[in-house]
């Protein structure tokens, strides 16, 4: 039976309870923390009434069997019409600049939207990218030979690589990149310190949102005027139910695409090599046998599970894993806690490139949401550590790594190394 107990917690950094994981972005900033925090809630139940002052109430789902359970029933448990935890401040902030995308459809809708581009992200289109992925495997390489033994990871690799392939397939020019990576920081961190505008909260994210509508509506007017073969001009141009879309949904698709697209890939490269320097063992097992490195992909997706959570609403009254849910319920799906989940992971809080049940991770959602880009992602991890880790000779740690603290979606902001690399 799950917990049904509600906690009204209003508690400073580091004196707030397991219970305030999910809505307090700093518990995100120490994930060594937060996961033992959430493992304390498994063992307590699958399902976490919280209460929270600024916070409307939801329930915390940390169950593996449980988010399954709800995700197979999209026509019970929805995405809108709130589909990531916010406080009031922030939801206001939200309504006040919505965003339309796929991740806030339902039904029918969502089935129609998703279908404008599936075809971009089947695995023949992936494997059409291998050129480009090895050109951007050799860039990062000839970085590394140049940096002298000492990089960001984070920053130097593994955020301009994901961000080079998702740009190129929609169309975006090179030189557009760095622009465009410095807005999904913002969008995303707009909770973290180190990310968020100096304007204040208030006028942020309509100042964010304005500079993504008036670059994409430069482009929907372009590739509607001048259609080539890129992404970008299947989303000016396309049709749902036989209408164009509309200058809010084409925009909306837009930042979908050159925002998620990346920023979660990027977070997984850097979380995973972390892992390997943390686990020496590891690093060498799969240096000595590439054939694990599909397996390890798995393991460092599981490990890392960029998209923190989603939000659902119940529109009927119900019940899941024997917890009663009314109608009009706001969940909040922890996929990072559903993925340390002990009862489908056997030993979770260890970082094991063999374990076989990895591939049952839920970093990517399941059901009818099942991100769109998974296989893009797989391929990008698994082209940039087939190169790199064979050229490695000596790396560790050289410094403190700092990690996004947004509850959202989030990773590593840096992850400072020292290495040697071997003669190519």
């Amino acid at each position: 039976m799950a917990n049904a107990a509600a906690i009204d917690s209003d508690f400073e950094v580091g004196e707030a309870p397991a219970h305030d994981l999910f809505s307090n972005q700093f518990r995100y900033g120490d994930l060594v923390d937060w996961n033992h925090a959430a493992q304390g809630l498994h063992e307590i139940g699958p399902i976490h009434r919280v209460e929270r002052k600024g916070v409307p109430p939801f329930w915390a789902v940390v169950d593996y069997a449980a988010i399954r359970e709800i995700q197979s029933q999209p026509d019970v448990f929805t995405n809108a019409p709130r589909i990531r935890l916010a406080t009031n401040e922030q939801l206001s902030r939200i309504q006040a600049n919505p965003t339309k995308t796929l991740i806030h459809m339902d039904g029918e809708e969502h089935k129609h939207f998703r279908a404008l581009t599936s075809d971009w992200f089947r695995l023949d289109k992936v494997r059409g990218l291998h050129s480009r992925l090895e050109e951007l495997n050799q860039e990062a390489m000839t970085k590394l030979e140049a940096a002298g033994g000492e990089v960001d990871f984070a920053t130097d690799i593994a955020m301009p690589y994901p961000l080079q392939v998702v740009l190129k397939v929609l169309g975006l020019p090179e030189e557009d990149f760095p622009m465009m990576l410095k807005l999904t920081l913002e969008f995303f961190g707009e909770e973290d310190p180190d990310f968020k505008r100096p304007e204040g909260l208030a006028n942020s994210r309509a100042a964010i949102m304005k500079e993504f509508k008036d670059y994409f509506m430069e482009m929907t007017r372009d590739r509607r005027k001048n259609p080539t073969d890129d992404l970008a001009s299947v989303i000016a141009n396309g049709r749902v139910d036989g209408r164009p879309l509309t200058d809010h949904e084409t925009v909306s698709y837009y930042i979908l695409v050159a925002t998620a697209g990346h920023d979660t890939t990027s977070s997984t490269m850097s979380s995973g090599l972390q892992a390997l320097i943390e686990n020496p063992d590891q690093l060498r097992m799969l240096q000595d046998d590439p054939g694990k490195m599909k397996l390890a992909v798995e393991e460092m997706i599981r490990w890392t599970s960029p998209v923190r959570h989603f939000m659902r609403t119940a529109q009927q009254d119900t019940e899941v894993q024997g917890q009663k849910i009314a109608k009009g319920d706001w969940l909040c799906l922890s996929f990072r806690a559903a993925n340390y989940d002990p009862k489908v992971f056997a030993d979770p809080l260890q970082f094991n490139i063999e374990r076989q049940e990895a591939r049952k991770h839920l970093a990517f959602g399941f059901g009818a949401h099942i991100c769109l880009g998974n296989m893009l992602a797989r391929a990008e991890l698994n082209n940039l550590f087939t190169t790199l880790l064979p050229r490695l000779d000596s790396i560790e740690l050289n410094g403190t790594p700092t990690i996004a603290r947004t509850t959202n979606v989030g990773g590593h902001k840096s992850l400072p190394i020292k290495y040697t690399l071997k003669a190519a």
